[in-house]
């Protein structure tokens, strides 16, 4: 009596390994596409979680509830620097895309376990800071360069107040017309985002030969739409060192029949404006600076 076959002899080895390598390769090309859809909803936790944060400045701000005019959103979720998933990004009714880099309203980028601060800032909108640090526990530096000088200095404009026997002298990023001017904002240009000069408004104001007797005012407000004759806060740094929180009075301006608003009016001792503490830092007066204007200091 014969056996009967069954047929059943399994897999050889050559069609195993040909099944783990067909699997292998599926794996691979899913795990890129898992691992975006899982960034993918971090970020949505985290513009979810912001966005919750500037609902709640926005209530305080129509209470007129000052004390609570900031947000701090922390420990974001995502694992890899800045937007991934999203591009542009639109928080507190900013839009903002990765090409832009720093902005008025927006600086920094969102970082893994770091933070996003939204500060309102009465006649100026919201203002969103990213900071922390990065997926390496790399610190993310303050986007701004402390040299606030150097946009002047780097170009032929004392030399030639100094030439010229000049002992006095004022920019002012408002004039609508001005060849010096014109110059500064060719450095600054170069400079990009490092330079805080790109935004707001600004002036380069004293000696032309004494670093110690010149000085750049900066605020982040547009003094053409505040207006002449309004209390201003300002951060005032000087060309031989140092950062102070200061205030000045905007000042109406003509030149060529045209009227501009200035940061403040002609200055003649400027001694009020350094009185007070003296910050070794930009970031460390930038930080004051904002915190003034979110307490309610200038609700105007």
């Amino acid at each position: 009596m014969k056996k009967q076959k069954t047929g059943n002899n399994g897999f050889t080895l050559a069609e195993l390994l040909i099944v783990v390598a067909v699997i292998g390769v599926l794996v691979a090309i899913s795990m890129p596409v898992f691992a975006g859809y899982l960034e993918k909803s971090r970020e949505t936790v985290d513009l979810a979680d912001v966005r919750s944060a500037y609902s709640e400045v926005m209530m305080a701000v129509m209470t007129e509830d000052t004390e609570n005019y900031s947000r701090t959103v922390k420990k974001l979720k995502q694992k890899r620097d800045d937007w991934n998933a999203y591009d542009p990004v639109t928080v507190s009714g900013i839009t903002h895309s990765r090409s832009e880099g720093n902005t008025e309203h927006w600086i920094g980028i969102p970082v893994e376990n770091g933070e996003c601060t939204l500060s309102y800032i009465p006649g100026f909108g919201m203002k969103v800071i990213w900071s922390g640090a990065g997926g390496n526990d790399t610190p993310i530096s303050f986007p701004y360069n402390d040299d606030l000088h150097g946009a002047l200095d780097k170009t032929d404009i004392l030399a030639e107040l100094i030439k010229q026997n000049n002992t006095y002298f004022e920019i002012d990023s408002k004039c609508p017309k001005s060849d010096m001017l014109t110059k500064v904002n060719e450095e600054i240009r170069k400079e990009g985002s490092s330079s805080l000069l790109g935004t707001g408004t600004w002036a380069y104001i004293g000696s032309p030969k004494n670093a110690s007797s010149r000085y750049l005012f900066w605020t982040s407000m547009d003094t053409n739409q505040v207006g002449a004759g309004k209390k201003i806060p300002v951060i005032v740094s000087r060309a031989d060192g140092g950062f102070y929180i200061s205030e000045t009075t905007t000042a109406a301006r003509k030149k060529d029949g045209k009227t501009y608003v200035a940061i403040a009016d002609h200055i003649a001792d400027f001694s009020s404006y350094t009185s007070g503490q003296k910050y070794d830092k930009l970031e460390d007066a930038y930080n004051a600076y904002q915190k003034l204007l979110a307490d309610g200091t200038y609700p105007n």
